[in-house]
């Protein structure tokens, strides 16, 4: 996503957890174009959310596009086994976590009158994953928090939508155990995972100045998955 939106022009900031990381992403980017951003920011974190995302704007001077991708799967165990501590980690990061990063960026958009979010949410808020119940939870509280904001702000430019993946052949993905991994396959009608850069393109979009007449709307993009009932 990072490249999509690099490679169509945007001057991007890459976050994450593992600030390193973000670090080689943008420096990998900027090989190919413009130079880029990365810095560690922690979405469980306000203090370190709002540092990163003034530490953006003062870059940039300002701040047009974000895309809310943090998020994690959390144990596999059932809702029986599920600790009090295990499931709030999983609300914390994905849900909670695009509340925060939401709360720090919308007033720099609604200062110019011009914004565009994009919240990763995922298929499993439709019909769930087995022994996962906090993630769904969290997805499925995306989408209402998405379709909320984008209410709150439709009269002021700045548009906020949701787009819904099933599975997705990341490096992470590819690695994990096909028992888990191979159901989820099953489930898609087109019989295989999406590949990221088509994920990519559809935030891509969602992000321009082209995405001028929707918000809150959830964009499915699943190989078909979700016309199963």
């Amino acid at each position: 996503m990072a490249g999509a939106l690099h490679a169509a022009g945007a001057n991007v900031t890459v976050t994450d957890v593992d600030g390193d990381g973000a670090r080689a992403v943008a420096d990998s980017l900027s090989q190919s174009g413009p130079p880029c951003l990365g810095l560690r920011l922690d979405v469980t974190d306000d203090a370190s959310v709002r540092a990163g995302v003034a530490r953006s704007a003062e870059r940039w001077g300002r701040v047009d596009i974000l895309v809310n991708n943090a998020g994690v799967s959390g144990y596999s165990t059932p809702v029986w086994e599920t600790t009090d501590a295990d499931w709030q980690r999983v609300l914390d990061l994905n849900l909670s976590g695009t509340f925060r990063m939401c709360r720090a960026v919308v007033p720099h958009m609604r200062e110019r009158g011009y914004g565009r979010i994009v919240n990763i949410a995922s298929i499993s808020a439709k019909d769930g994953n087995v022994n996962v119940a906090a993630y769904p939870a969290s997805k499925a509280g995306i989408l209402g928090f998405t379709r909320a904001l984008a209410m709150e702000l439709a009269d002021q430019g700045v548009l906020v939508n949701a787009v819904s993946p099933a599975a997705v052949d990341t490096e992470n993905s590819l690695a994990a155990d096909q028992t888990m991994r191979a159901p989820l396959v099953a489930k898609i009608p087109m019989g295989r995972a999406a590949k990221p850069d088509e994920i990519a393109a559809l935030v891509a979009f969602l992000a321009s100045p082209a995405c001028a007449f929707s918000t809150g709307a959830n964009f499915d993009i699943t190989g078909g998955r979700a016309n199963i009932a």
